[in-house]
């Protein structure tokens, strides 16, 4: 499996073979789908909480007498039906994730690149090499037709790239370690640079 790889002008470069076995299995949304369900469950908080009734500060005397007032019979001022009493089963401090296999986990990652390979929307660049400026980045993008694009390189090779990236919308860069399937099915583009190959087909192969 062929790629050709281009330089920021957008011009080729040179040429590299993939490795079918993380670049061409077959695309499972079911394993994309646990995949990203397994990250955006580990992301929450969970630290949304209602009070219960152990949680209301409040005296435990009976508000007024069981009988002979014409009202109904009340034990406590902290109920929930009363104002500023507890909530009854609502939300409590809990987190959220939850295990997923390992093999699984791998697997999203291999069918995440290659359903970006297949619709072509993988891109392997020569370097990051940038002045460092944001306007130069911008036309460069332009160039290489990039509006949404997630970028992975090494961060000793990104350094002014980085830089110049941080005030452009729709345009992230990660080290090849926290690659994820997430991110890459949210950007349009996945943008590798060449060093980055042997690591991730190391990784997943």
């Amino acid at each position: 499996m062929k790629v050709v790889v281009k330089n920021l002008e957008n011009q080729d470069v040179g040429e590299l073979t993939l490795n079918p076995v993380v670049f061409a299995v077959d695309i499972r949304q079911d394993i994309l789908a646990r995949v990203i369900h397994w990250q955006l469950m580990k992301r929450r908080s969970g630290t949304h909480k209602t009070k219960g009734i152990s949680d209301i500060s409040g005296t435990t005397r009976k508000p007024f007498k069981q009988k002979g007032t014409g009202r109904a019979r009340q034990g406590s001022l902290r109920s929930p039906h009363m104002r500023g009493g507890a909530v009854i089963f609502g939300p409590v401090v809990r987190d959220h994730g939850f295990d997923l296999q390992k093999k699984v986990r791998r697997l999203g990652l291999r069918v995440a690149l290659s359903s970006k390979m297949a619709s072509g929307d993988l891109l392997v660049l020569d370097n990051l090499s940038s002045s460092g400026k944001t306007k130069d980045l911008s036309r460069h993008l332009k160039g290489l037709g990039l509006s949404s694009a997630l970028f992975v390189a090494p961060d000793t090779l990104a350094g002014h790239f980085k830089r110049a990236s941080a005030g452009l919308v729709g345009v992230d860069l990660l080290p090849p370690v926290g690659l994820n399937v997430y991110d890459i099915m949210r950007h349009k583009t996945l943008v590798l640079t060449k060093d980055v190959l042997p690591v991730l087909e190391e990784r997943l192969a």
